[in-house]
């Protein structure tokens, strides 16, 4: 097993957000690069995730408002490493994955590095959650002119330039909105292929047509955005902590 540090000085921060996933800690924390910290963000947890986290050695982050985005932008602001990346907890991705990454933005390739989930078994990405990203990858496309197949949550990038895009939204919008402040902002954006693997425990998000057409309609709103939308206007980020209420993670 890798070990996962605590160190006030880590080579990489790795933000894990995180509802319930009891199941999947164990093998997610295993697969943290060596040197790497996890940051295990606790979005309101029963099943004892966090102190198991801390257990395994990770650090825990508590975010009481319920959001995805909200579980991953405390991540990235409790990061202190030069680079942040970003993995679900449920044990669909391997962390370890991230190591190109973060080689590609250490070297200047690409300023933000996301996976393309590429599924190893029928049931491991549902129809309605294939779909509604497929379409979201179009209205990206429309919106920024970037030619991705996917909107995954897989990703790194260096953390200052992260918290320079102004990131408002708390909901299922929060990965979209980073790469479409990202694209208007002029940032190099790679894409690789990465295997997707059955998530233990359900979905909060995609796991239904219903949830999958909240997250969709959450993410048409980030589209919808002029590009000059950043954090400091105050009524968009008003509506965007009233909206992260009624969200949970995946």
């Amino acid at each position: 097993m890798n070990a996962v540090t605590t160190s006030p000085a880590p080579d990489v921060d790795v933000v894990l957000p995180c509802l319930n996933e009891a199941g999947a800690l164990p093998w997610v924390l295993a697969r943290v690069p060596a040197g790497w910290r996890a940051l295990v963000v606790d979005n309101g947890s029963t099943d004892g995730s966090a102190d198991l986290a801390r257990s395994l050695g990770a650090t825990v982050v508590t975010e009481p408002r319920r959001g995805f985005g909200a579980a991953c932008h405390a991540g990235l602001t409790a990061a202190t490493a030069d680079v942040v990346c970003f993995c679900d907890c449920d044990a669909s991705l391997d962390p370890g994955l991230l190591a190109p990454f973060v080689r590609e933005i250490r070297a200047g390739a690409s300023d933000l590095v996301l996976g393309r989930r590429r599924p190893q078994t029928r049931g491991a990405w549902p129809v309605h959650a294939r779909a509604g990203n497929l379409a979201l990858a179009r209205m990206l496309r429309h919106r920024t002119g970037l030619r991705l197949h996917d909107l995954g949550p897989l990703r790194a990038a260096r953390r200052e330039p992260l918290l320079s895009l102004g990131l408002t939204d708390r909901r299922s919008g929060y990965p979209l909105q980073m790469v479409v402040r990202a694209a208007d902002a002029g940032w190099r954006i790679a894409e690789h292929d990465v295997p997707y693997l059955p998530r233990t425990g359900a979905s909060k998000v995609t796991g239904t047509w219903r949830g999958t057409w909240h997250a969709v309609r959450d993410m048409r709103r980030v589209l919808a955005e002029p590009p000059a939308a950043r954090a400091g206007d105050s009524d968009s980020d008003s509506d965007s902590n009233s909206n992260s209420e009624r969200s949970g993670t995946r």
